[in-house]
């Protein structure tokens, strides 16, 4: 009953630490967020005067009047009351409503249409490249020097070197044109299709997905198993799997408990700080595909100068980095016995 009660008092006090530090984190990234996109030239309410003035032929005090109308920030405000209206409202759980993309609507409302297509796509993406990797880094590393080692190794150092937009853009070209598929390259489902848990629906859900989930893929697969080759080849040389195989243990257990379970932890955390990441979606894959996602949602809010969906956007990005590096401390004790939380 000590030893428990020591372990919880580690771990609460590990995780004060770590929740102290995020908010750190997160006031420091929202403060450098808040200034940098403002020192972006232009601004959103110029933007629209200016799409005004060039479609309809009005004139600038028109355009700003109908601007100043319709959008919900008051720019001409001394730039340390804008920052200081931005904290109060933050700490009070308020991220502001939308001022371009769709003025006057809740920022969280606006970014939760695009979040489940985002964890949707790049989390499948994502996890799959990851197993791929893994399994493909340790074939090679068990056949190191032959020919699927060669071959193996250097289409994972060729695919990691492309831009995964430029992937994208092949496959629309020499895939999507040639067959005429090009129809399901372009956003989450097919225009006109009811969204529902029908067969119809979900089967073209899935469609949509195959190109990004391909480019996504073939562009992160061989970080991935380049790494796990590298680590592999490291713990096949650790005095514990030589003395494991004199003990006479069976192959495939050394390969499992022995080699790929040590293998596996340097890779562990690039994986969970990624899973972090997917919230932020994958800005010109989606851009390419018109993927509905976050990445192209903070894509177009850039071009717009929609600084509060860019906040938010940011904000949710260094949230679930942080809280997914605290979960990986947790267990990363839980598969490495040696590793203790301390301080």
């Amino acid at each position: 009953m000590g030893i428990q009660r020591y372990l919880v008092k580690v771990y609460k006090n590990f995780l004060v630490r770590k929740l102290l530090r995020g908010i750190g984190i997160i006031f420091a990234t929202s403060t450098l967020t808040f200034f940098i996109i403002r020192l972006m030239p232009s601004n959103p309410i110029e933007i629209f005067i200016n799409q005004m003035m060039s479609a309809y032929g009005m004139s600038y005090q028109d355009a700003k009047a109908l601007a100043l109308a319709l959008f919900t920030i008051d720019l001409d405000k001394p730039l340390h009351e804008q920052y200081i209206e931005y904290l109060v409202n933050l700490l009070q759980g308020n991220i502001g409503r939308s001022i371009a993309i769709s003025p006057g609507t809740p920022v969280m409302e606006v970014v939760s249409t695009f979040l489940p297509w985002t964890l949707f796509s790049v989390s499948v993406s994502l996890l799959a490249s990851f197993a791929l990797g893994v399994t493909l880094g340790m074939i090679a590393a068990y056949r190191r020097g032959g020919i699927f080692d060669k071959v193996v190794s250097a289409v994972a150092a060729v695919t990691s070197a492309i831009p995964g937009y430029l992937i994208g853009i092949l496959i629309i070209v020499f895939i999507g044109v040639q067959f005429g598929l090009i129809n399901y390259m372009r956003g989450a489902y097919s225009a006109g299709l009811k969204p529902g848990f029908t067969p119809e629906f979900i089967a073209d859900v899935f469609l949509h997905l195959a190109a990004p989930f391909a480019t996504y893929v073939l562009s992160t697969f061989g970080g991935w198993m380049l790494s796990m080759k590298a680590s592999t080849l490291s713990v096949l040389g650790e005095d514990y799997v030589t003395v494991a195989r004199a003990k006479g243990l069976p192959e495939g257990r050394i390969r499992t408990q022995y080699v790929g379970r040590n293998a596996i932890l340097p890779l562990f955390t690039s994986l969970t700080i990624s899973l972090g990441f997917i919230f932020g979606g994958s800005v010109l894959i989606e851009n390419v595909f018109v993927y509905r996602g976050v990445g192209r949602l903070l894509w177009s809010s850039i071009n717009a100068r929609d600084y509060t969906v860019m906040q938010a956007v940011f904000l949710i990005i260094t949230i679930s980095v942080i809280v997914s590096n605290i979960i990986a401390d947790l267990l990363y004790g839980l598969i490495d016995p040696r590793i203790r939380v301390g301080g």
